[in-house]
């Protein structure tokens, strides 16, 4: 962005966190759970190749439909062909079509996957509307296919609409999670591929914005970011999220401030660990000076969160701190959640709670910061340089990254540091 006068412009339950099918009804996934019930007798040889399980689906304590996930062990079955097709209906045609008679998988199965060793067929769903949407019910097949499954496994999704309502919702979901038509009858997805994981996260990460406007879909061109009363949307950063977010930047305050003192004025190379090691290389031979005043950024970030002071970043330095901030605190919600409810602890929730995606978008005026990680754009730093007068970027060379944005908004320079 153009700077202005050196200023920048500005049983085992699952819980799951959609478009909705029923007009004036949102479906939100953020209050659906999956409840997965399997019996299995001790020493019958029939249970050791097939396995099955129910998943009731319920939202807000009320039951609103199943589905059937069967796993098909291929080295545990004396005849995996003859033992699923004795189970009948989708099974049967399964079994018809992966394996042969003596229990083998037929020449096709095996060129279409990579290294399938055993099945999970998933089909028989009901479910009522307005939570009959293919992305939800893709959300749900994913944290199956999570809960029953490894990396050599093939996934197997009804194709063909004939086989009722829930086959084609199905058929719709396993879509979306990169399945590929094995018959008229099979989609397949195969575990040991990248793409089923990435079509998986971009599901998750769809049902996650659903889920915190409401059942809104935010995805949607239609979709504007307004409360039921005409209101802009609340701020992302509820108490929670204001919380971890202070959480994380303390964390990073300790290891800077450790960091600081063990380096000393020691010059790092490229590809160092650690904090410092991992900020971009144009800060990489700065000394122990310019490492105290990058942990006071932290410092000074965490400071605005506890007293619930307006978050945003006034140099360079403090952009770079709330980047690695956001990024922090999205690892405690995801590896440490313990920790992160015992410092929520007391603390409304809010649909909103914990979405670092939106505050990676709103908290910043740009992210120019995250150019100086681009190998190919060494040099960007230079004032002189043409791509950074023609983008208009200030203060990214690393003997600038404390100057203030806008001098009206410097901090008091008399506040000292955490660690003398």
């Amino acid at each position: 962005m153009v700077a202005v006068n050196g200023r920048k412009p500005q049983r085992e339950r699952t819980s799951m966190t959609g478009h909705a099918t029923m007009p004036g009804t949102k479906a939100d996934p953020g209050v659906l759970v999956l409840e997965f019930q399997h019996t299995h007798r001790l020493i019958d040889p029939s249970e050791e190749g097939v396995q099955t399980w129910r998943v009731d689906i319920t939202a807000d304590d009320k039951t609103i439909g199943g589905l059937r996930a069967t796993r098909g062990l291929y080295w545990k079955a004396d005849n995996l062909c003859e033992r699923m097709a004795d189970e009948q209906s989708f099974l049967a045609l399964v079994a018809e079509q992966l394996l042969d008679p003596e229990g083998k998988f037929s020449p096709e199965f095996e060129d279409f996957v990579d290294m399938a060793s055993s099945v999970l067929v998933v089909d028989e769903l009901d479910i009522a509307a307005p939570w009959n949407d293919p992305w939800i019910i893709a959300g749900l097949a994913a944290s199956v296919i999570d809960r029953l499954t490894d990396n050599q496994f093939a996934v197997v999704f009804p194709h063909a609409a004939s086989h009722g309502t829930g086959a084609a919702l199905l058929a719709e979901a396993a879509t979306l999670l990169s399945a590929e038509p094995f018959s008229e009858d099979l989609l397949i997805i195969d575990t040991a591929l990248a793409s089923p994981e990435e079509a998986t996260h971009c599901v998750r990460e769809r049902l996650r914005d659903r889920a915190r406007y409401g059942g809104s879909d935010p995805w949607n061109e239609d979709f504007e970011d307004w409360d039921e009363e005409g209101e802009e949307a609340e701020e992302v950063l509820t108490a929670r999220t204001r919380a971890v977010l202070r959480l994380a930047l303390q964390d990073l305050s300790d290891q800077a401030w450790e960091e600081t003192v063990a380096l000393g004025d020691e010059p790092l190379p490229r590809g160092a660990g650690g904090l410092f090691g991992s900020l971009p290389p144009v800060t990489l031979r700065q000394d122990g000076t310019w490492r105290r005043n990058m942990a006071r950024a932290f410092d000074d970030l965490a400071a605005d969160l506890s007293s619930e002071a307006e978050v945003e970043p006034r140099c360079t330095a403090e952009e770079m701190a709330l980047h690695l901030g956001i990024a922090r605190a999205r690892a405690l919600t995801r590896n440490r959640p313990r920790r992160v409810r015992e410092t929520v602890k007391g603390l409304p929730e809010h649909r909103r709670d914990f979405d670092w995606h939106a505050c990676s978008d709103n908290l910043f005026q740009d992210h120019d910061v995250l150019m100086l990680f681009d190998n190919s754009l060494d040099g960007i730093e230079d004032s002189d340089s043409h791509v950074n007068q023609a983008l208009g970027m200030i203060n990214l060379a690393a003997q600038d990254w404390f100057d203030p944005f806008d001098p009206e908004q410097t901090r008091n320079p008399n506040r000292g540091f955490r660690q003398q």
